[in-house]
C-alpha cells in the first residue's frame, strides 16, 4: 500500500551511518545535544530510521532506543521512542499497552480499530500474533464487554464490503433500518448499527448517511449521540466520521487532544507518528477548515521546548 499524503517521506542523500555518527555524538559525554537527535528523527522516514538503528549498532554495540530512553526524558523521550518503533508493529504495539494490565485504554482501541482499513487490520492481526503470541481477538474480548465488545469484533474481523458499485435500493433499506432502529424506537437496536456500520462499504454508507439525513431530518451522529452512550457511543462515533473521511476524524482526534486545559499528549503523539507517512497533509488541511486555525498554530501555543520542535517538524509546516 503506498501513501503519499504524509509529510515526512524519505531524505535523500540519505547515509544510515553519517547519521548513526552524528546521533551518537550528540548523546556522548556530558548533556544531550537534543535539537539534533531529534531534528534527524524527525525528517528521516521510518524505514531509515531502522536503518540509523542498525548502523548505530554496527558502529557502537549501543542500541540507539536503549540510548535515547537513557538521554532522553519526558514527552520527548516518548515521541523519538515512537519514532524509532517499526513502522510495521506500531499499532500492534499500541493495542497490546491499550490492554495490558489494569484499565483498557479504550480510547486507543476505538480510534485504531475505527479508522484502519480492513487490509491494515488484518495485518494487525497477524502481526500481534507473530509478536505477543497471543490471538488480539481473544485479548479484546476479554478486556471489553457489551456492545462495544460486539462491534469492535465486527470490525476485526476485518470484512468490510469492497467498494464495488452501489445499489440504491439497498442503500434505501439500510437507511430505514437504521431510522427504525434508532430514532423511531423506544431504545436502540444497537445490533442493526453494529452490523451496518460495521460491514457495508464506505461508498455505500456515505449514501447511507445521506438518505439518513432526508429520511429522518438528522445527521446520524446526532441520532447515535441521543441514543447510545459510554464507549459504544464513542465508537460508533468514530467508525461513523472514518467512514466520513478519516484525515477528518484525525483532524479533530488531534483538536480535542490539544483543547482546553491540559494536553492529552499519548494521542498527540501516536496520531502525529502513525499518519506522518500516510495522511498528514490531508489533516492539516482538515484542520484548516474545520477549526479556523492551523494545526502548526495549536501545537505552537499547547506544546513547549524540544517536544514542541519535534511536533512542528513532523507537522511540515503552516497552512496559513
Amino acid at each position: 500500500l503506498q501513501y503519499t499524503r504524509g509529510t515526512v517521506t524519505a531524505f535523500a542523500p540519505f547515509d544510515a551511518r553519517a547519521d548513526a555518527e552524528a546521533l551518537r555524538k550528540a548523546m556522548k559525554g556530558l548533556g544531550t545535544d537534543e535539537e539534533t537527535v531529534l531534528t534527524i528523527l524527525t525528517t528521516r522516514n521510518n524505514a531509515q530510521r531502522q536503518e540509523i538503528a542498525s548502523a548505530f549498532k554496527t558502529l557502537f554495540g549501543r542500541d540507539l532506543v536503549d540510548d535515547l530512553k537513557s538521554e532522553l526524558t519526558g514527552k520527548l523521550e516518548t515521541l523519538m521512542v515512537s519514532l524509532m518503533r517499526p513502522a510495521h508493529i506500531f499499532d500492534a504495539h499500541a493495542l497490546k499497552h491499550a490492554i495490558k494490565g489494569a484499565g483498557t485504554n479504550e480510547k486507543v482501541l476505538t480510534e485504531i480499530l475505527a479508522s484502519r482499513t480492513p487490509a491494515e487490520v488484518q495485518n494487525i492481526k497477524q502481526v500481534y500474533l507473530q509478536e505477543y503470541e497471543a490471538n488480539l481477538e481473544d485479548k479484546i474480548t476479554g478486556e471489553t464487554s457489551g456492545h462495544f465488545q460486539r462491534l469492535l469484533v465486527v470490525l476485526l474481523q476485518a470484512n468490510r464490503d469492497p467498494d464495488v458499485g452501489v445499489d440504491e435500493a439497498l442503500v434505501e433499506q439500510d437507511a430505514q433500518v437504521l431510522f427504525r432502529a434508532g430514532e423511531l424506537k423506544w431504545g436502540t437496536d444497537e445490533e442493526k448499527f453494529i452490523t451496518i456500520l460495521g460491514t457495508r462499504s464506505v461508498s455505500h454508507l456515505r449514501r447511507v448517511f445521506d438518505k439518513y439525513m432526508t429520511i429522518s431530518g438528522f445527521q446520524i451522529e446526532e441520532t447515535i449521540d441521543r441514543e447510545t452512550s459510554g464507549d459504544l457511543e464513542k465508537l460508533l462515533l468514530a467508525v461513523v466520521k472514518c467512514i466520513r473521511s478519516v484525515p477528518a476524524y484525525f483532524a479533530e482526534t488531534l483538536y480535542y487532544s490539544m483543547k482546553g486545559a491540559g494536553t492529552d499528549d499519548d494521542t498527540l503523539i501516536r496520531v502525529m507518528v502513525s499518519r506522518s507517512e500516510v495522511d498528514l497533509l490531508d489533516i492539516r488541511r482538515e484542520f484548516r477548515k474545520n477549526f479556523a486555525k492551523s494545526l502548526y498554530q495549536m501545537i505552537q501555543k499547547d506544546t513547549s521546548g524540544d517536544y514542541r520542535k519535534a511536533l512542528l517538524l513532523l507537522c511540515g509546516g503552516d497552512d496559513d
